[in-house]
Order: C-alpha cells, then sequence, then structure tokens
C-alpha cells in the first residue's frame, strides 16, 4: 500500500498569482505565502517517481490528483496500478481495484499539519518551515525556476524534507521532492493544473462498490 501521508505531503502545484519581481529568499517566500493564502482548492494531473532506498528500487506512476482546504483530498492513480487515496478531512479511504477491498480509517493527524494541508501550510511557510535556497549561491536553476529547501519545524517520519522547483513569473511549482526520515523519496512533477475551480465536497467522500471488502486502515 502506498504511504498516503507521504503522498499527501507532495501536493504542491501550480499557484495562480500575480508576477512579482522576487529576487530574495524573503520575496520568494512572501510570495508563495500569498499565493496559497488565496488558494481554495486545486486539481492537476502529475507524474510520480518513488525511490526505495532500502530494495533499491524505483516506481513510476501517474494519475490526476484534488485537494481543498479542510484536508479534503483524492490521488487517482491511473498506473502502474489503479488506487484511489480519499479523504473528507475526518476519514481516509485507501480503495485497490485489483485487491477488490478498500483500507478504512481515520485520517492520520499528519493530515492536519504541514505534512498533509499544504493549502493551508505554504500560507503559513515561514510558521511551518525553516527555509532556505537549495543553493543559496544559485538560486536558481537552469531554467531560471526559483530551488527552495524546506525542512518543517516538526519533522515527521513521512516528511523530514523537501525539495520546491518553482517557476518565477505564474509562482507554479513544476516539481517536488518529499524526503522521509529513512532516507526514500517520492518525485512528482504537476500538469494541468487548475486552480479555485469550485470542487465539490462529494469528490472527497469515497462510496464503495457494491460487494468490496472494507478492512481497518493500520
Amino acid at each position: 500500500m502506498r504511504n498516503a501521508v507521504a503522498l499527501v505531503a507532495a501536493c504542491l502545484v501550480a499557484v495562480a498569482a500575480p508576477p512579482v519581481a522576487a529576487q530574495t529568499l524573503e520575496d520568494v517566500v512572501r510570495a508563495l505565502e500569498g499565493a496559497y493564502s488565496r488558494m481554495t482548492d486545486l486539481r492537476a494531473e502529475f507524474t510520480q517517481t518513488a525511490f526505495n532506498k532500502s530494495l533499491n528500487q524505483t516506481i513510476p506512476a501517474q494519475g490526476a490528483v484534488f485537494l481543498k482546504k479542510g484536508g479534503k483530498l483524492r490521488w487517482e492513480y491511473k498506473d502502474p496500478t489503479p488506487q484511489e487515496i480519499v479523504s473528507d478531512g475526518k476519514k481516509l479511504w485507501v480503495y485497490t481495484p485489483v485487491l477488490n477491498q478498500v483500507n478504512v480509517g481515520d485520517a492520520p493527524e499528519a493530515l492536519a499539519g504541514p505534512a498533509g494541508s499544504f493549502l493551508a501550510g505554504l500560507g503559513r511557510l515561514r510558521a511551518e518551515f525553516h527555509v532556505r535556497f537549495l543553493n543559496p549561491a544559485r538560486p536558481r536553476d537552469a531554467e531560471g525556476n526559483w530551488v527552495l529547501d524546506l525542512t518543517p519545524k516538526q519533522p515527521l517520519p513521512t516528511l523530514a524534507r523537501l525539495i520546491l522547483t518553482v517557476e518565477p513569473k505564474a509562482w507554479e511549482v513544476r516539481r517536488a521532492v518529499v524526503h522521509d526520515q529513512f532516507e526514500n523519496t517520492v518525485t512528482m512533477r504537476f500538469t494541468k493544473v487548475a486552480i479555485n475551480s469550485s470542487l465539490p465536497d462529494t469528490l472527497f467522500t469515497f462510496v464503495p462498490p457494491k460487494g468490496l471488502a472494507t478492512v481497518p486502515l493500520r
């Protein structure tokens, strides 16, 4: 089963904000905080590469993600194995069609903090994270994007470090790399992003198909 909290931690996508002539770390942080504080929901397509250090194994995946303030989320994996991870902020469902089962439990406490509620968390970037440029001597990459190195002030097993690559005009987060405490990584790239499109709350409640086995989430 995929680590739902780690996946939530990687839910950083485009932000719609007016262009800002950011030059310093403080400028970049202020722009990101302002953009995320105005965001209520988002949806995007993603590609993902998960690296497991202990197994020396890399697994690719792709799908769509839907997020809404209040801890609501929906990850729909299409490849390589269909799976849905859904939360209404209180309950968490992990549905695996090939197993004909859904794992159900309370939404982890982490979903209420910076690991799971980035729509709110990045609106309080300096309160939730220690922030620096990944390379202070060269804060932009070859394409001119800002590259930020974030360390949560209250680290979690699933989120020890977060690297963001941020486009400097529309403040779109092009790439996010999540590091956990075991040195595993999840790298995600986002496309076809829509911001504040009034996603319905029903999107974040799982309705089990008839005959589906229900198993407690552990």
